[in-house]
């Protein structure tokens, strides 16, 4: 517990654009456009490419790694958490804030200093080791996917805004989502090493469970905000609840809509295949029959 919520090094830690490496603007946007270009061009030098790249052992690893990650960084933001309430419990008296209120709505005047503050800048490092997963996609020679590459991209930008502007919720954001991708890697690190998957959509589901997790926060931030005299960082929330609206009503759904669209016609295209095949072979049964009388 020391280590993880008590270590000087977490208790002092500042968000500033001097000290925190990766904190700038410059570097947010120069490393997404570097994201960017490097998967569209790695996709396009393997476009001719049917058989993928072998890479052994390499996605079992990074899952393993990232599911550790994830749960340190739970375990942590826990702790951190439980200690930040009970080291400031007399000012949440004193202004009639309960400790739910805090983890929804961060008090006026927040700076991003201290234990989960601390956790949040190391999610946000990790935001880049999940950008991978791209790249295993894409020497895999599977479809290549513009959604995956916005989606990563903008959970980066939202991490960045999270600690630039101390943003109200990023607490239960970053409990939820670490908590879902420590059994989501998990899960892919167990089929990665050629066990059983599940019989269902696994990843899907978790995702539908973590979107809903939020959904429902965001409203109590809302209803906060407007109840309790403001909460800090609200118009970076306003920012980011557009960026979720967008992701899930416009790529989801058009995504799903041409997943869709494509599963049927190939399904379509195979039942017209295999009927033009059976008439084709009953005419030459036809014709054989016709030629032995």
């Amino acid at each position: 517990m020391y280590y993880l919520s008590e270590h000087p090094s977490i208790i002092n830690f500042r968000w500033t654009h001097t000290h925190s490496w990766g904190s700038t603007w410059s570097f947010l946007f120069t490393s997404i456009s570097a994201y960017v270009m490097l998967s569209f061009i790695l996709n396009l030098v393997l476009y001719k490419r049917s058989k993928p790249v072998p890479l052994g052992p390499i996605p079992a690893v990074h899952s393993l790694i990232m599911a550790l990650i994830s749960a340190a960084i739970f375990t942590g933001m826990l702790f951190s958490t439980a200690a930040e309430i009970r080291d400031t419990r007399w000012f949440w008296r004193r202004n009639k804030t309960t400790p739910f209120q805090w983890l929804l709505c961060f008090p006026l005047g927040t700076r991003p200093s201290g234990r989960v503050f601390f956790w949040s800048y190391v999610f946000y490092l990790t935001r880049f080791l999940h950008t991978f997963r791209t790249f295993f996609t894409i020497l895999r020679r599977r479809r290549f996917s513009f959604f995956r590459v916005f989606n990563h991209s903008i959970l980066i930008v939202m991490s960045f805004i999270w600690l630039e502007y101390s943003q109200s919720l990023q607490v239960l954001a970053i409990m939820f989502t670490t908590f879902i991708y420590c059994v989501v890697y998990g899960y892919r690190f167990w089929t990665e090493i050629g066990l059983k998957s599940a019989c269902f959509p696994f990843v899907i589901n978790c995702q539908m469970l973590l979107l809903g997790c939020n959904v429902v926060c965001h409203v109590g931030v809302l209803m906060l905000h407007l109840l309790k005299g403001g909460c800090n960082g609200i118009g970076a929330w306003g920012f980011n609840s557009v960026l979720n609206f967008f992701i899930l009503f416009l790529f989801l759904f058009l995504n799903f809509y041409v997943k869709s669209y494509w599963r049927r016609n190939n399904n379509s295209n195979n039942k017209k295949k295999v009927v033009m095949m059976s008439s084709s072979d009953a005419a030459i049964i036809g014709c054989t029959k016709n030629k032995d009388g």
